[in-house]
This record gives C-alpha cells, sequence and structure tokens, in this order.
C-alpha cells in the first residue's frame, strides 16, 4: 500500500476511537497504522504482506502493552474529589431550619447537601454543623458546640 493510504487508514480509525465509548482499542490500530505509513514513506517499506504484518504485530504489542496503564489512567477516581467519607468532620452551614428527625438543606464547599439530624433541638437556619456521618448523598450532622 502506498504511504498515504496508511496515514488516511489510521487517521479514520483514530475518529473511529473518538466517536466510539471509551475502551481504548481502536486507538492502537490507529497508531500502528500511522507508523507503519511514516516507515513506508521513509522508503523503509518493503513488500505489502511485511507492511500488514507490521501493522498487526504493532498494533496488538501496543494495545498488551499500552492499553491497561491507559484505562487506569482515565477511569481512576480522584480521590479527593469522590471520597464522600472525606466529608466527616467537615462543618456545614443549614440553609434552612432542621427538626429533629427531619430533613433539610446545608452548604458544604458550596455546594447544597441534604442533611439529616439525630439531636432532640431544632436547629435555625444559619446554624454551623459538623458532619458525623454519610449516607448516599446525605449528611448525618449535629451542632458544632456538641464537637
Amino acid at each position: 500500500m502506498v504511504w498515504w493510504a496508511w496515514i488516511l487508514f489510521g487517521l479514520g480509525l483514530l475518529a473511529a476511537e473518538m466517536l466510539t465509548p471509551g475502551g481504548f482499542f481502536v486507538l492502537f490500530f490507529g497508531l500502528a497504522a500511522l507508523l507503519v505509513g511514516a516507515v513506508v514513506a521513509l522508503d523503509l517499506g518493503a513488500p505489502e504482506w511485511l507492511q500488514w504484518l507490521l501493522f498487526s504485530v504493532l498494533s496488538v504489542a501496543s494495545m498488551l502493552g499500552f492499553r491497561r496503564r491507559l484505562l487506569d489512567r482515565f477511569t481512576r477516581p480522584d480521590v479527593d474529589g469522590h471520597n464522600l467519607d472525606s466529608l466527616v468532620g467537615e462543618v456545614a452551614v443549614l440553609t434552612e431550619d432542621l427538626v429533629p428527625g427531619g430533613v433539610g438543606k446545608a452548604e458544604l464547599r458550596g455546594t447544597s447537601w441534604t442533611v439529616r439530624t439525630r439531636g432532640p433541638a431544632i436547629l435555625a437556619h444559619g446554624t454551623r454543623c459538623t458532619v458525623e456521618r454519610v449516607e448516599g448523598l446525605t449528611l448525618w450532622v449535629k451542632p458544632e458546640q456538641e464537637v
């Protein structure tokens, strides 16, 4: 095959990778096609069967060697951004009155949260509360002075 056909083939495969949901499969085939195109363009290419063999070996070897690391890099959860248990001990400010056993709203880290309390007293709007535990997306709080 001519070098520009390999380049177009590789670019087409990279475009296909961008249009499909993650998995990073087609990416390695596109990169291998670009590399084979570069080899052929530099007149280092050989017969067409050898170009296809090089394409196959490069594709499979790079996928086996780098796909797992690439997936881990892009799918690893951000510990600071997604670990809700890290909210325990933080201070939230009530944005509405909270009755014992009831459900209310509070602001913490610039976000509105659903809050509950197990205490016997009504907590007024603006009260600073400490997060005791997290259940799903509900924060269990107690007044700050009880800390």
